[in-house]
């Protein structure tokens, strides 16, 4: 009998150890959310439940997140080498194969922007007016605020946006990680597995930002459901059209110098692969959400 216990909980261990390298992919591939896989995978709102609520609920799910975190430690460490290299070798094909695969969500983010109550004018103006804002930030981010480092502050910075990423189903994080010339960065410390460097920084922004927008992110989508999600399709809409766009100021802005009709007829697959893969994606959301 206890030899039956002990198989069942590592079996329940090793389930929840698998769950936390499928979330992976939200912290590391631009038009996938880590909340989007967490809610697939049945554990979202345990997820935010337990963040919302961490002390009362800290001896109830604090173990049973362990496995999850250790999970999501392994499957950066794996994807990252293959996608930094991917990355290097042929970057516009895979920028636009992400910026497909962000594309193909769109239409469950509309989906679930209404659900609770009919789109209005406001919603639109919401949308455009984020669209906009965000747009002209974002592009001209390094200009107005100078170029983000990619040292311990940066990856705190890091943190917080992989961390919304998980708290708002739909947003994907590295989109933005990419216009703020922290992607690549970030994916050489997963492959080096700098731990003080990278991991520790990244924890910790992934760490505050559960703890001050939890509650805070809880009460905006219970009261303002329509106006948040409309806010955050403008900002998703801005980052996919600056993914595609070459800035001399970014980092890691796309670059077409020397692209030929192969790559531009590649891209254009990994257009459509991608926006088929985030459509499923999307609609896997919906059914186990």
């Amino acid at each position: 009998m206890r030899s039956l216990s002990m198989t069942n909980q590592n079996d329940h261990f090793l389930k929840r150890f698998f769950k936390g390298v499928i979330i992976a992919l939200g912290f590391i591939l631009p038009g996938v959310s880590g909340g989007v896989l967490a809610a697939i995978l049945g554990i979202y709102e345990r997820l935010l439940g337990f963040m919302a609520h961490f002390r009362q609920r800290f001896k109830q799910d604090f173990w049973y997140f362990v496995p999850v975190g250790l999970g999501g430690i392994v499957g950066i460490a794996l994807l990252s080498a293959p996608l930094e290299f991917l990355l290097a070798k042929a970057q516009v094909i895979v920028l636009w194969g992400f910026a497909g695969a962000i594309i193909g969500t769109l239409p469950s983010l509309m989906q679930t922007a209404s659900a609770k109550t009919p789109r209005d004018a406001l919603d639109y103006w919401w949308f455009f007016g984020t669209l906009l804002i965000s747009s002209g930030l974002l592009y001209f981010m390094s200009d107005i605020f100078g170029p983000l480092p990619a040292n311990f502050g940066g990856f705190i910075v890091a943190g917080v946006l992989i961390a919304l990423g998980v708290l708002v189903p739909g947003l994907s994080p590295s989109n933005l990680l990419l216009i703020l010339g922290l992607f690549t960065p970030m994916l050489t410390g997963f492959k080096r597995f700098d731990l003080l460097g990278v991991y520790l920084p990244i924890a910790l922004g992934g760490i505050l930002a559960m703890a001050l927008f939890s509650k805070a992110m809880d009460y905006l989508l219970r009261r303002f459901h329509s106006r948040v999600y409309h806010f955050i399709l403008g900002i998703v809409v801005a980052s996919t059209i600056l993914i595609l766009v070459p800035n001399p100021q970014a980092a890691e802005s796309i670059s077409y110098a020397g692209a030929t009709l192969s790559t531009y007829l590649f891209s254009g697959v990994a257009l459509i692969a991608g926006g088929l893969l985030g459509y499923w994606m999307s609609r896997l959301e919906l059914k186990y959400k």
